[in-house]
């Protein structure tokens, strides 16, 4: 239930949440939202900006980044239920950079039932904790999803 995705034949650019979230989006509604470690490129005016370490966005707030252009340069994006009150010490220090993010069912934000790994317009890595999610997800995507341990090994020997 993780993947990363290399290849953008279906995405304009690495990472674009409309299209990276395109086939789960009707499924995550109820969600708040984890941005941290962001370094991005907006088209507009959008809730999250240079300023801080860190946004928790409710679904309203994100979902105007998802109907955006903007596109993730780096960063951990994590779906997590509302009712979470995450600890702002601990999330201001996450980064892409961290080796942990390339380890399958790895969450760097525990509370997370999706996490997205952007990692230098290079690379998206998704996790899902959602098995019909994910499948949602890998249907969708079909080969340019590569399943992330069988990417390890194959790409870091």
């Amino acid at each position: 239930m993780n993947w990363i995705i290399r290849s953008i034949k279906k995405v304009k650019f690495h990472t674009n949440l409309q299209e990276i979230l395109k086939p789960v989006w009707k499924n995550i509604t109820a969600y708040n939202w984890i941005l941290t470690d962001l370094d991005f490129m907006p088209d507009g005016t959008i809730p999250i900006n240079f300023d801080h370490d860190f946004f928790i966005l409710n679904h309203g707030q994100f979902e105007r980044i998802y109907n955006s252009n903007t596109q993730i340069i780096w960063g951990i994006i994590a779906a997590v239920p509302s009712a979470t009150e995450p600890d702002s010490m601990y999330i201001s220090q996450l980064s892409a950079e961290d080796p942990d993010v390339w380890k399958s069912n790895h969450f760097s934000i525990q509370e997370s039932v999706l996490e997205i790994i952007a990692f230098d317009s290079s690379y998206t890595i998704v996790k899902f904790k959602d098995k019909n999610l994910s499948d949602r997800f890998k249907d969708y995507f079909q080969e340019q999803a590569i399943d992330l341990d069988y990417f390890n090994k194959k790409y870091s020997g």
